[in-house]
């Protein structure tokens, strides 16, 4: 973990981000990203109330420690992921 990861993580939990939620945070904020890399922090802020996160908001210091995180992890090869399988069972079933 870089000190990037760990300032962001640090901002993270100041901004009322449980740690153990941190993971799925991030899956979303780097899902948004890749169907939107120019997006802005308010833009950002907007999908994530989209996609659920209503009590999460991000600044613009803290949502550029994100892109630095995830580029530094390579944006680019993270593949957007799907909703999780059991969807797609309930959906056929």
């Amino acid at each position: 973990m870089t000190l990037v990861d760990e300032k962001f993580i640090s901002r993270l939990i100041e901004r009322g981000v449980e740690t153990a939620l941190i993971p799925g945070f991030m899956r979303s904020l780097a899902n948004a990203m890749l169907i939107r890399p120019a997006m802005t922090h308010i833009q950002v802020n907007k999908r994530l109330k989209y996609l659920g996160w209503d009590n999460i908001d991000i600044d613009y210091h803290t949502f550029q420690l994100a892109i630095s995180s995830l580029e530094t992890k390579g944006l680019s090869t993270l593949e957007y992921k799907k909703a999780p399988f059991y969807i797609d069972g309930y959906n056929n079933g």
